[in-house]
């Protein structure tokens, strides 16, 4: 999977949008306002392809001790986040999608009742 097909699949979601609010290099991926993933651009640029998806803590935890391709990263909550290494060739596009739809899933899930009523109508 390469940047531009991981693009398009977060933005086939349903109400997600595209952005880079921290600096030009970070491009961020959001389901109305809320962020369910982050690639960095200056590891694609290095042939480092990584992206860092949100994620349940436990399943953060299981998924970290069968992959080595999923790891804690910088700059988010280890805790709810995972950094997911792509460019090991480890994980299969099918299961990177899978991580992305979770991501956006559990940030769907902690929406209040009025932002997902406002996703619904989209």
């Amino acid at each position: 999977m390469d940047i531009e097909q991981l693009r398009a699949y977060c933005l086939s979601k349903k109400g997600s949008s595209e952005s880079f609010p921290f600096d030009e290099s970070t491009l961020v991926f959001k389901v109305l306002t809320k962020m369910f993933a982050l690639a960095p651009l200056r590891s694609w640029d290095k042939g480092e392809d990584t992206i860092m998806l949100k994620c349940d803590p436990e399943y953060t935890d299981e998924l970290r001790e069968r992959y080595e391709s999923i790891y804690a990263g910088p700059y988010v909550s280890n805790k709810h986040w995972n950094t997911v290494d792509i460019y090991k060739g480890e994980l299969s596009s099918q299961f990177v999608k899978e991580l992305i739809d979770h991501s956006y899933d559990m940030v769907v899930k902690g929406m209040t009742k009025k932002m997902r009523e406002e996703l619904e109508v989209l």
